[in-house]
């Protein structure tokens, strides 16, 4: 179980946001996990990322990419 959000679950999330040239700065990340994860659009155009707290990064990562590809249109 994750706890606290670590530079590699940032590193993680930045390759995907780089990959499907969204901008780091469109992007909030908080720095406390969740159960479940989420991607969200907010009000500002800005995504909020909430990692997952209970699975593997590495099982959620296609999750959020998709979700993301959705988003973005």
């Amino acid at each position: 179980m994750l706890d606290i959000v670590t530079m590699e679950e940032i590193r993680a999330v930045f390759e995907i946001l780089d990959e499907l040239e969204i901008s780091r700065e469109h992007v909030t990340i908080p720095l406390t996990p969740e159960h479940p994860g989420r991607v969200a659009r907010l009000p500002n155009g800005k995504f909020e990322i909430v990692i997952e707290s209970e699975q593997p990064l590495a099982a959620w990562l296609p999750v959020l990419r998709a979700e993301l590809k959705r988003l973005a249109g």
